[in-house]
């Protein structure tokens, strides 16, 4: 009810007229719920900093002390460049998956909890617009959490960009992608247990197995298949490429496979809520 209220505010605020109906104005009460939604997604995830941002920092500066600093002593280069440099895309990249799911997951099963969907669902507000409202959300969070692990990083290692647009492609596909298979996790929740059981049973393996702290040069033949199966490995090889100009999977491959990923969620996502799933008993 609360996000509804916002956005019939910011309709006044704005002199909306409610007796036309045409497409312009149909399309500015989108715009509007659309805003209003992000706002209030992007106000809470400042507003409560220390839960949503602070604590990913911590995790992944640990991982560059003990993985990077004692490991990668250890280990030395990996296909020529340092084992530091090696792992700061993957880590960087595990930051934007995790929030940018998490984020998501969790502000929209709430939402759903406290009905507050129920009242969007019955207004003028379209499902599309309910979708790109808490996704820009996810996607806010992702990008400001990897933007400060990569801060951090400089302190770590002073790293160089061989491609910039590779960077922020994949940043911005992927922190989409996850952030509708949030959206998709919380239409399937019944309880807040659910909410964990897929980053925590799934998403966490894959990342961890995703290359992050491995190339898959240094796998034998039948582990290189297995690896080959993980869709995170081509994400993060894909956004190391960015760094490095080295990959170890063909990054148009990754590309095609990120935006085929980012379409099919879409749709589901969208089919999901239109049903109402998972809201009306």
């Amino acid at each position: 009810m609360i996000q509804k209220q916002a956005i019939i505010k910011e309709l006044k605020k704005n002199n909306f007229d409610f007796s036309n109906r045409d497409e312009y104005n149909y399309l500015k009460i989108q715009w509007i719920a659309f805003m209003t939604i992000f706002r209030k997604e992007a106000s809470r995830i400042l507003r409560i900093w220390t839960q949503t941002i602070v604590p990913s920092v911590i995790t992944i500066t640990l991982y560059f002390l003990i993985f990077g600093t004692f490991v990668g002593s250890q280990i030395g280069d990996v296909n020529g460049v340092s084992y530091m440099a090696f792992i700061i895309p993957g880590l960087i990249m595990m930051a934007i998956i995790n929030n940018s799911y998490s984020n998501v997951v969790s502000s929209f099963f709430g939402a759903k909890f406290q009905k507050s969907v129920d009242e969007l669902l019955v207004s003028s507000t379209s499902p599309l617009t309910i979708i790109l409202g808490f996704v820009a959300g996810g996607m806010f969070r992702g990008l400001l959490v990897g933007i400060v692990v990569t801060i951090v990083s400089l302190l770590f290692n002073i790293f160089t960009i061989y491609n910039y647009l590779v960077i922020i492609s994949t940043v911005l596909l992927t922190s989409f992608m996850f952030s509708l298979g949030g959206f998709i996790n919380s239409m399937f929740a019944k309880k807040f247990d659910d909410v964990m059981l897929v980053p925590t049973f799934l998403l966490m393996p894959l990342i961890y197995l995703g290359g992050v702290f491995f190339s898959i040069s240094q796998l034998n033949g039948f582990w290189q298949t297995v690896a080959l199966l993980n869709p995170i490995l081509y994400i993060i090889n894909t956004f190391r490429y960015g760094f490095i100009g080295q990959s170890d999977i063909n990054i148009f491959f990754a590309y095609a496979m990120l935006v085929g990923a980012c379409i099919i969620l879409f749709v589901i996502a969208h089919r999901l809520l239109v049903k109402g799933y998972g809201m009306r008993s």
